[in-house]
């Protein structure tokens, strides 16, 4: 049966205007122009030093882009979106009071502005709905599925003006186009995988007991990452590649990496 979650956490941008994909084509990391109806476009907006700033799932409608985007973000990025608009035909709008933003998994959406998941197809699928839907999942399940799978959900997995792309899996995961044009941090983002620069990766973790978020991570008492977010026993971590096979604690906790299949590791 299809399980369902609302993530209450998550919000809404609507992006319009007839510039509005070239807009936004022109600042993110993936190809805006993709996003169609029933398919989605995870994408990264980063700063000028090609650092995590936002990430969001694109929505195409007739009329608009839709951002399902981490709530918390909304407020702080709208201002630094609107100084990039100058001549072009685009309007932006915090539109979190319109859609719910929903999750699937395990089975088929319910009818819908529905996409699947572009990250993973064991992830399910996304999910912006106008008027309030019966859930049988909360967002905690929903949690401990992508975490499982190794998928980020923004902050505290990603850190803001810190997380390279490549360390957050966004390569593997379909969150970069190669071929595009120019966008804001690209440069960095390209000599990081054109020159093998990726010393962290971000992977799920299996913890011997509960640990909180942020409690660093050590191998013989050297500090080699940190935890990000969790859901009961598991977790995120963010560790030095060269730290995988080495005996992990975090707090007093063991902490065993379970690197996922589609994660590629160098060597």
């Amino acid at each position: 049966m299809t399980k369902l979650a609302h993530l209450s956490q998550r919000g809404v941008i609507a992006v319009t205007g007839a510039d509005r994909v070239a807009f936004l084509n022109g600042l993110v990391s993936n190809e805006v122009s993709n996003a169609a109806p029933g398919r989605a476009v995870w994408a990264a907006i980063l700063t000028p030093q090609g650092k995590y700033l936002s990430d969001f799932f694109i929505f195409a409608t007739a009329e608009a882009l839709l951002l399902d985007i981490p709530a918390a973000d909304i407020a702080g990025l709208m201002p630094k979106l609107r100084r990039f608009k100058l001549r072009a035909v685009v309007e932006l709008a915090d539109a979190s009071a319109q859609y719910g933003v929903y999750a699937a998994w395990d089975g088929a959406p319910p009818a819908g502005l529905s996409a699947p998941d572009p990250r993973l197809p064991e992830a399910g699928y996304r999910l912006l709905s106008d008027t309030p839907l019966e859930t049988n999942a909360s967002a905690d399940e929903y949690a401990a599925h992508r975490i499982a799978l190794g998928l980020p959900d923004g902050p505290p997995d990603l850190e803001v003006d810190k997380t390279l792309l490549l360390e957050a899996g966004f390569d593997e995961l379909s969150g970069v186009a190669w071929d595009k044009g120019c966008y804001m941090g690209q440069e960095l983002t390209a000599r990081t995988k054109y020159r093998g620069l990726v010393k962290r990766r971000l992977v799920p973790v299996a913890l011997r007991e509960a640990v909180a978020p942020g409690t660093p991570v050590l191998a013989a008492g050297v500090e080699v990452g940190s935890l990000r977010s969790t859901a009961g026993l598991l977790g995120l971590a963010m560790l030095r590649v060269d730290a995988l096979g080495k005996v992990l604690t975090a707090g007093e906790a063991l902490l065993t990496p379970l690197v996922p299949g589609w994660l590629r590791l160098p060597g």
